[in-house]
């Protein structure tokens, strides 16, 4: 059964030029892009969509990262969608990730990791909705 998940190309990914290539590794992999956007968040708005991290150590230095240039959210759907992304992007360090992930490929340390992708349909439900509404997701 099709399911929808959320991801985002983050700031270090986009100002390094790998936005395309991270597009066309999703697509390869199955997933169709529902929806994707350019946008750059406040660090307010940042804040909102981390706020489960808030009483986290690395807050401030991931929203303030969130907040430092143009992301790309998207909403993907495939079968297995959830699972799927978070395998294709691999572990958070890339150090640690397996070959051929998103994150081997194109992040360079734990907290500069390239995307983000939800992790549960809860997640995926609040992360769509605090990035897309109504006929975006069409």
């Amino acid at each position: 059964m099709s399911q929808r998940t959320f991801s985002i190309i983050k700031p270090d990914a986009v100002k390094k030029g790998y936005a395309a290539a991270i597009l066309a590794d999703i697509e390869k992999a199955g997933f169709k892009i529902v929806s994707i956007k350019k946008i750059s968040l406040s660090k307010a708005q940042a804040e909102g969509f981390y706020h489960v991290h808030a009483a986290r150590p690395f807050f401030g230095e991931l929203t303030e990262f969130m907040a430092s240039g143009p992301i790309f959210p998207m909403v993907l759907e495939k079968d297995n969608a959830i699972a799927d992304l978070r395998t294709l992007m691999g572990a958070t360090d890339p150090a640690k990730a397996d070959e051929g992930t998103l994150r081997k490929k194109y992040a360079s340390s734990i907290g500069e990791n390239a995307v983000h992708g939800s992790d549960a349909e809860e997640t995926a439900a609040f992360e769509i909705g605090y990035f897309f509404a109504g006929l975006e997701l069409a």
